[in-house]
């Protein structure tokens, strides 16, 4: 027997491959060609990975 809610779900998409590595000795996300991953805008904008929630999580007004 199928629990109801489940007969309403989608699967989750796969994560995107992220393009870029952080670097401990230069502090930094990096791409594989050495450049900044913070100036490659196309591979942030893809992966989202500049999202912050660390504000939300303690302040309610960040609505």
């Amino acid at each position: 027997m199928k629990p109801f809610a489940l007969a309403y779900t989608t699967p989750r998409p796969p994560a995107p491959a992220m393009p870029f590595t952080y670097d401990a000795a230069r502090q930094m996300s990096v791409c594989p060609d050495g450049s900044l991953a913070a100036v490659n805008y196309p591979a942030l904008t893809s992966t989202a990975s500049t999202t912050s929630t660390a504000g939300s999580k303690t302040h309610s007004d960040d609505d």
